[in-house]
């Protein structure tokens, strides 16, 4: 089968998404940021824009990593954490919570480094993700930050898809649709 695409304008760049099938039924594109510092520039100076007051920021390991180090980096070199997929030796002691992520076949789990924990405690946490489906993985990561004792005060996303388009309390930049068997949008 022909490879498609999705073109989308996203932080005022253009880029043409692969369309990826889930299942015989859902398809969805597939939005990277690895490799392109452009686009993770561009979307990273565009979130700080809309984003509300916060203290520190956390993304999950892997893909939110390239955009939150440059969110934290455009801001002044702040300080930032990850949820992370597995305990790290250096790990003072860790946090941890289950996800099932539409793009991942498994259960997972997310690790918050027990000294983070400490440094997020009461203060103000914003959740940065490149895309939110399901809300699953931000609900993992809303999670870890509560069992820190941090106060959530923003979500944001690059794109959201799906039902994450109608949530009120996600900014994101860009809606990406959902697509048919045929790699048509469902609108």
């Amino acid at each position: 089968m022909e490879q498609k695409y999705y073109k989308m304008n996203i932080a005022g760049l253009e880029r043409e998404l692969p369309i990826c099938p889930l299942n015989d039924k859902l398809m969805i594109a597939g939005f990277v940021i690895f490799g392109d510092p452009e686009i993770t520039t561009a979307c990273a100076d565009a979130l700080l824009k809309k984003a509300p007051e916060y203290d520190y920021m956390i993304s999950a390991e892997a893909k939110g990593i390239p955009l939150v180090h440059e969110m934290a980096r455009l801001a002044g070199n702040q300080k930032y954490f990850l949820a992370r997929k597995a305990p790290k030796l250096y790990m003072t002691g860790v946090l941890g919570v289950a996800v099932r992520s539409i793009t991942t076949d498994a259960v997972q789990h997310l690790y918050l480094d027990q000294a983070d924990a400490e440094i997020m405690k009461g203060k103000k946490i914003l959740i940065v993700d490149d895309v939110i489906s399901t809300g699953e993985s931000l609900r993992a990561i809303e999670e870890l930050v509560k069992q820190a004792g941090g106060e959530i005060c923003g979500k944001m996303a690059i794109l959201a898809e799906g039902d994450a388009t109608d949530r009120d309390d996600l900014i994101y930049l860009e809606k990406l649709p959902l697509f048919n068997a045929n790699a048509e949008p469902i609108l």
